[in-house]
């Protein structure tokens, strides 16, 4: 179950008007460790034109976002029981999508803070990267 300002999510009836997706933090009650991320509420898929015809076909369809719990291998191993699903904001483009996903994560420190396991923003920024970056001396 999802939360936003402490009330349940559960249905798309729940969502606001044209949200296509969210932003999200989930957290290991036992261990403290969180993920930041984004999800989307609908996927898109092309399919090849009907017998016959010649324009593709686009199908819009609900994903199964009320049980999602990340993209993220160490998140999935978590116990559902031991989380807490959280929405940070609701989007409305797609571009809004991926800004506010990046701008929560810089807003945590993702990269710094040893409680996340968030290892990299945009397959761009290591946290690796960071940690060696720290060892220089200036």
């Amino acid at each position: 179950m999802w939360l936003f300002d402490n009330k349940e999510i559960k249905t798309i009836d729940d969502l606001p008007e044209d949200c296509i997706g969210f932003i999200y933090k989930i957290t290991n009650l036992k261990t403290n460790e969180y993920y930041i991320g984004k999800k989307n509420i609908y996927s898109h898929k092309t399919l090849p034109p009907l017998k016959g015809k010649k324009r593709k076909r686009k199908v819009v369809k609900e994903m199964r976002w009320q049980e999602y719990q990340s993209s993220n291998d160490l998140v999935k191993t978590w116990p559902i029981d031991e989380i807490k699903k959280e929405i940070l904001r609701f989007c409305f483009t797609k571009k809004g999508l991926t800004y506010y996903e990046l701008k929560e994560q810089f807003s945590y420190a993702v990269l710094e803070d040893p409680l996340s396991v968030n290892f990299n923003l945009l397959g761009k920024f290591y946290k690796r990267d960071l940690l060696n970056e720290n060892k220089k001396e200036i």
